[in-house]
């Protein structure tokens, strides 16, 4: 997802306070669908290729398990450079 596209959304691991928690030029990022990021952008920039397609496990404290649960996200089997989507929470 291009800077452009993602103005005025919100970084996963930006602080709630942060004056500026988008997104910042140059880098790129994935979009959180459904769970409890729903919505939050995902910063990949500095990601190798091949675990992209793996997804990730992030920290979700608003999640089933609360602090230090943590929530998978993952690319979408049909468009793996596309949104991330969520499949479910973990302790």
């Amino acid at each position: 997802m291009e800077h452009e596209d993602a103005v005025g959304r919100r970084v996963y691991g930006t602080d709630h306070d942060d004056p500026s928690p988008g997104p910042r030029p140059g880098r790129i990022y994935r979009e959180l669908l459904g769970g409890p990021l729903d919505g939050q952008l995902f910063d990949v920039t500095d990601w190798m290729p091949e675990d992209l397609f793996t997804g990730a496990l992030l920290l979700a404290p608003l999640g089933m398990y609360g602090p230090g649960g943590r929530a998978d996200y993952g690319p979408h089997e049909d468009d793996p450079f596309g949104p991330w989507i969520w499949g479910g929470d973990t302790p």
